[in-house]
């Protein structure tokens, strides 16, 4: 039997890309969107498309109930990826903002992992991999309630890998920077919802975000197509002993390591600087 994958957020991307790849490698690829357009073209390459909102309870059990009944209740990997950044100073973000952005981009996921993890328990095998971020590892200005998700996700991970770990399941972390995506055009969306530019203090700096938001190409020289998370989703997925961590991207590695040698305050003098 082939082996089956669950991918969340597959509209665009990484998801995609990484759902067209599997597919196409002879996975059995159960890929998902929420858009009708986005879900047609997903059948056109091949999987097998369902809808979910990562941020409905119960789209999730819905979905995940159509998989199993398709899969004579199996499944081998999870790859949770569907996220959306909301960027916007600390400050001027309402509680409303944050909500969504951790039911998206952690609520959902742990709803999600936790109806196949006993699917997985089952069978005695299975990989959870998560797409976490740099951002998960350091933070970076105007950006705290992505931040906030990711670290959240990188210790709901960590602890998830330690309480697995005679199962049989194996648990994993991609950590990329910059990936060549759809990602700053729905920032930029989520920006515009949520934040007050005109009664902020940092009015100057977000004419840079938007800026940065609304560029057609990302100005990092560091950014990468969606491949490199494939290499390392293909290794997480194959290797009989996964990496608990992959790290994708130059920037990536590079605040790895300074996040380890460096003090808090130099740390933070480079994070001030960049963006």
């Amino acid at each position: 039997m082939r082996s089956t994958v669950l991918i969340s957020g597959c509209s665009s991307g990484i998801g995609l890309y990484c759902a067209s790849q599997l597919q196409q490698a002879g996975y059995q690829v159960f890929a998902t969107a929420r858009k009708e357009s986005h879900l047609a073209h997903l059948r056109a390459i091949g999987c097998h498309a369902i809808y979910m909102e990562m941020s409905d309870p119960h789209s999730i059990k819905v979905a995940v109930e159509e998989i199993l009944h398709l899969t004579n209740g199996k499944l081998d990997i999870l790859f949770n990826n569907a996220a959306f950044g909301q960027p916007g100073a600390v400050e001027d973000l309402p509680t409303q903002a944050l909500r969504e952005q951790f039911e998206t981009n952690l609520f959902g996921w742990h709803e999600l992992t936790r109806l196949i993890i006993p699917v997985m328990r089952r069978q005695g095998q299975g990989r959870i991999i998560q797409n976490s971020s740099v951002l998960g590892l350091v933070a970076m200005k105007y950006r705290g309630a992505y931040n906030a998700s990711k670290f959240a996700l990188e210790g709901l991970t960590d602890t998830l890998r330690l309480e697995l770990a005679s199962s049989g399941i194996h648990v994993c972390l991609i950590e990329p920077g910059p990936i060549r995506s759809q990602f700053r055009h729905n920032a930029l969306q989520a920006f515009h919802k949520h934040i007050n530019i005109a009664n902020s203090h940092h009015q100057q700096a977000y004419e840079n975000t938007i800026a940065r938001l609304s560029a057609s190409e990302s100005n990092s020289a560091f950014t990468l197509e969606p491949i490199a998370v494939f290499r390392a989703l293909k290794h997480a997925i194959q290797a009989p002993k996964p990496k608990a961590r992959y790290y994708v991207t130059l920037p990536t590695y590079i605040f790895a390591l300074l996040r380890r040698v460096l003090p808090t305050r130099w740390l933070d003098y480079l994070l001030i600087k960049s963006d």
